[in-house]
């Protein structure tokens, strides 16, 4: 079995990257790591079961309880865990556990020194009775004599016994269970930026079919029907009423917008007729011909509405924006007594009951390549990848381009290009965007595939009050279950999670579609209602985001993730660069090392075949006559005795 998954620092893995079994065949021969390759490969299949199919915890029993003669023991009974590696631990009768040798030897383990007994005061102190996984080598025989270079010395272990001990850790040890809101949470990045962009998305969204209608119908006239003079009449006849009094408080100040706002849209729906359909306008709603004393309403009502104090009435500034257009673009396009004629998609903006003012304006623009920005950064750093073709269609949307923030009073007016490329922004980036939370929702629902280096399996939570244990918790340790432990925290919610998930994961991608604007004849465009109210999200993907994110009585909340952005130094970058060149240069030499070994065999192979060669002889000995005493040998030629030397005075002979 290969190991590709090393620590990232010349490490090998505990886990195999791909599994390799033996294969025999006659006439094998066999050695001990073609037995022990299948042996490594049925352990590791099992463990991988183990921790995919079920995931770490307690199979069954493994209960603690206290002593029956109390002190500082529990009892734990027999049963089967399974720890984060998949190992089986199988404890075969009851232990008596003895927490406070085994907090003792977590204290000098972690001081480093023994400090006496661990019965000093402070009041109860809180534990986790933990079973660890052990391999103990036994059985050890003598080898038989083989020819391998470096023999082992002695008896060798024949056996690994499988068996566990009790340690003591933190009380608060981490849960292996998975929260699908965790994945959904990190695809979202930090809640509360993504709740802002989500909310400007919204604000955003409730004005896209507005602005489409605007923009394709510029000159033409706007429904005015019953429900337009209901909300006329009952507008101007509050106005009316609640019009003496001073600076209003903020939930009148709330009411009086919102009444400013009914009455300017019916007046601005009046204002796209022409004289004719004034006319009978008047004749089919006899109200409307109060319409030049209602400017004059609306004009006070807005000067009373300047003096009040608007970050206390709209705490939301999203929907500050909104209410100070209103206040804006009524006394600039409705007040004056013909209205304002030079603004017809300002006005026809305002008769759907959405008035777009150039601060309001400079706003959606900031807030569109925010969105963006928002997108494409989660994209990059998520990883779902379910939909294909986000990033480019996300990439795609021509933005308008920013604009200075104007004063909050700014009348400034806008071209139809311009409103037909922020509808058309609009439109793609907040069908994006349900694009990109579609897909993250419908992502958590897989628990992920998780490498922990924690092997140990939490058995309870025990408390000691000195030396004695007074008292023993089992119940919130992870049980394995059908399905693993990852699924057993939020089972109760899968089944409501799956069928939101098949509507909307397996239903055709979000696409916006423009209103319907007829050819002839008055545009029927609705009224927007409760535009400065914040109501709940609706919907399959609101419900399936909330209950991901929502936890339920006694579930673990979703775990949030603190993202780090790490850049690379120039140093480290210049170093990388060097050792690549010198890894290439080591290449370059090693191969031609490799050619001047090869020279040398050749040289060498040529030398050998020289040697084994017989010496070639000059030529051939004559015959001995017949009878003639044989000749001596060849030999070298016999050295001439030297005559002894005579020493000289002082020497020895």
């Amino acid at each position: 079995m290969g190991t590709g998954c090393g620590c990232g620092c010349g490490g090998a893995s505990a886990r195999p990257s791909a599994f390799v079994r033996p294969r025999f065949f006659a006439g094998q021969l066999l050695t001990e790591d073609d037995l022990g390759l299948l042996v490594d490969y049925t352990t590791a299949k099992n463990r991988l079961h183990n921790r995919s199919l079920y995931g770490p915890g307690v199979v069954r029993g493994l209960e603690v309880a206290c002593a029956p003669c109390g002190g500082g023991t529990v009892v734990v009974r027999p049963g089967h865990a399974l720890d984060p590696e998949g190992h089986d631990i199988v404890v075969p009768c009851a232990e008596s556990v003895d927490v406070r040798a085994l907090v003792q030897e977590q204290r000098v383990a972690s001081l480093g020194a023994d400090c006496g007994e661990p019965c000093d005061g402070g009041g109860p102190r809180r534990y986790g009775l933990f079973v660890r996984y052990e391999e103990s080598q036994v059985e050890p025989v003598a080898p038989y004599a083989t020819e391998e270079p470096c023999p082992s010395p002695g008896c060798v272990p024949s056996r690994l016994r499988e068996g566990f001990r009790f340690v003591i850790g933190r009380a608060d040890a981490d849960d292996h269970r998975h929260n699908p809101g965790t994945l959904l949470l990190a695809a979202l990045g930090d809640l509360t930026r993504a709740e802002d962009v989500r909310n400007r998305d919204r604000r955003l969204g409730r004005h896209v079919d507005a602005l489409f209608a605007a923009s394709l119908a510029p000159g033409r006239t706007f429904r005015f029907d019953a429900a337009d003079g209901k909300r006329y009449t009952e507008g101007l006849a509050w106005l009316r009423e609640n019009g003496d009094g001073g600076t209003p408080t903020p939930q009148a100040a709330r009411t009086t917008t919102e009444h400013v706002r009914a009455v300017a849209a019916a007046i601005a729906r009046y204002d796209t007729y022409d004289r004719a359909g004034q006319e009978q306008l008047l004749r089919d709603y006899p109200d409307l011909a109060g319409v030049p004393d209602a400017r004059g309403v609306l004009g006070a009502a807005c000067e009373r509405l300047a003096g009040t104090d608007t970050e206390a009435v709209w705490p939301n500034p999203l929907t500050r924006s909104i209410a100070r257009a209103v206040v804006t673009e009524t006394r600039a396009r409705i007040v004056p007594a013909q209205g304002d004629p030079d603004a017809p998609l300002e006005v026809r903006l305002l008769a759907q009951g959405t008035p777009l003012s150039h601060a309001l304006q400079a706003e959606f623009r900031a807030d569109l390549h925010l969105v963006r920005d928002w997108l494409l950064g989660r994209l990059d750093l998520s990883t779902v990848d379910t939909d294909c073709a986000l990033r480019s269609d996300t990439v795609r949307v021509d933005l308008p381009p920013p604009l200075p923030t104007p004063p909050p009073d700014s009348v400034e007016k806008v071209t139809a290009a311009d409103l037909r490329q922020i509808a058309e922004a609009i439109a793609a980036l907040t069908t994006a965007v349900r694009r990109f939370l579609t897909e993250a929702a419908c992502a958590a629902l897989s628990p992920p595939h998780s490498d922990t280096t924690d092997t140990d399996v939490l058995l309870a939570r025990v408390e000691l009050d000195g030396c004695d244990v007074v008292r023993v918790c089992f119940a919130t340790r992870e049980q394995v279950l059908p399905g693993g432990s990852a699924y057993g925290e939020w089972l109760p919610k899968l089944y409501r999670l799956r069928e939101l998930a098949g509507r909307l994961c397996y239903g055709p991608v979000p696409r916006y579609r423009q209103p319907d604007i007829p050819a002839e004849g008055p545009v029927p465009r609705p009224y927007a209602e409760a535009l400065l109210d914040d109501p709940p999200p609706t919907g399959d993907l609101e419900e399936m985001l909330c209950v991901l994110l929502t936890p339920a009585p006694g579930e673990t909340p979703p775990k949030a993730l603190h993202e780090q952005l790490r850049t690379t130094p120039s140093e480290v970058t210049d170093s990388h660069r060097e050792l690549a060149l010198l890894r290439t240069r080591v290449t370059e030499l090693t191969s031609a090392l490799d050619g001047l070994r090869a020279e040398l065999d050749g040289v060498r192979e040529q030398a050998g075949r020289a040697a084994d060669r017989p010496p070639e002889r000059p030529g051939r000995r004559p015959k001995e006559p017949e009878g003639a005493p044989p000749s001596a040998p060849a030999g070298p030629p016999a050295r001439k005795p030297r005559a002894p030397r005579t020493p000289k005075s002082g020497e020895t002979a």
